[in-house]
């Protein structure tokens, strides 16, 4: 499955050093992640920007991307090594929020546009938001559990510029699907596995659970 990062100070930080940890990460990780990868962050007007590459992470080079007080990355494994397009690298965007996924749902019974299962859930859980992103995605999962024969995976990034709305969600192999978290300074990491290059307590995100993180201005 898929590895998720995210990297958060609100005075603007330079996110490369911790992205090459994270590229680490995924070259050393037990399942392959090397589908192609891509990431979005808020620049200095607080709009998305986006990078997709259809290379291993490991393999992209990239490493000038501009400080910013959210950086969000994904890169990905696909199910069944099926669907190897960049059109299917995360994040998704719909122009104010953007999303990143990590999980496998069996069984799933919902209708929703999308290319890949991931892209189906953000489109479902949107169908929900009436002004409130945070009781759509409280919604969007309840519903989800409830349709899904088993969730071997849930794990979500859904971020506005003023929020995000995170998912931890696991039905087993806590060792592998847990995510975990870390407060460095004025930073706040979330990771799939903790970054070895950033010494801080990393711990556990609760299972089973839904957050807002709210981003505040500078």
């Amino acid at each position: 499955m898929c590895r998720l990062l995210l990297v958060e100070n609100p005075r603007g930080i330079n996110p490369n050093p911790f992205l090459r940890s994270f590229r680490d990460v995924c070259k050393n990780s037990r399942e392959y992640q090397g589908h192609g990868w891509g990431c979005a962050w808020l620049d200095t007007e607080r709009q998305w920007r986006l990078y997709h590459c259809i290379d291993p992470i490991w393999d992209d080079p990239k490493a000038d991307f501009p400080e910013t007080p959210l950086f969000l990355v994904h890169a990905r494994s696909a199910f069944r090594d099926e669907g190897i397009e960049i059109e299917n690298n995360m994040p998704f965007t719909d122009g104010e929020s953007v999303f990143l996924f990590n999980g496998e749902l069996r069984g799933v019974r919902i209708k929703a546009e999308g290319r890949i299962g991931a892209e189906k859930i953000y489109n479902f859980i949107r169908r929900f938001d009436h002004g409130d992103l945070g009781a759509a995605v409280d919604r969007g999962v309840e519903i989800i559990d409830k349709r899904t024969r088993y969730i071997r995976a849930m794990n979500f990034f859904l971020a506005t510029p003023d929020a995000v709305h995170l998912c931890s969600w696991f039905g087993e192999d806590p060792n592998y699907f847990q995510v975990h978290r870390a407060q460095t300074g004025e930073t706040h990491l979330i990771c799939s596995d903790p970054l070895p290059a950033v010494d801080a307590d990393w711990q556990p995100l609760p299972n089973h659970r839904t957050e807002m993180i709210p981003l505040l201005p500078a």
